[in-house]
């Protein structure tokens, strides 16, 4: 196992947001995957560089 798990308070700090904004995009569908551990919400290194790659775009009116 080599791809470190981020909690959620980690990964909204690293992409500059909020904890809410991370768990409105969990419950629309739209965030990065992320694990459950019980209760807890995980999301992996790799899953969230594959989200971030997904949303790149080179102009904004570029269809998502």
């Amino acid at each position: 196992m080599t791809d470190k798990l981020l909690t959620p308070v980690e990964l909204a700090e690293y992409l500059h947001t909020t904890v809410g904004n991370l768990a409105q995009l969990r419950f629309q569908g739209r965030g990065p995957a992320f694990t459950k551990a019980g209760r807890r919400v995980l999301y992996r290194e790799s899953d969230v560089q594959a989200w971030l790659d997904e949303n790149t775009r080179t102009q904004t009116g570029s269809a998502a």
